[in-house]
């Protein structure tokens, strides 16, 4: 299992991209990964997506609902 505390968070976008792109989906595929971020657009793939907000959960669900 692998957590992932915001690591695109203090990368420009095209560095974010490539981290996501090529370790997280590609490097880490078939693991187990959960990712702390706040950039959704790298949410579409989730298998499932919670939202917290002031340390408590308000929404959980597939990316098409949560999004």
């Amino acid at each position: 299992m692998f957590l992932l505390d915001d690591p695109l968070a203090a990368v420009d976008a095209h560095v974010a991209q490539h981290l996501y792109q090529k370790c997280i989906m590609g490097l880490l595929w078939g693991k187990t990964r959960i990712l702390s971020t706040h950039h959704t657009k790298y949410l579409v793939n989730a298998d499932l997506i919670i939202v917290m907000e002031n340390g408590k959960i308000i929404k959980t669900g597939k990316p098409r609902s949560v999004i």
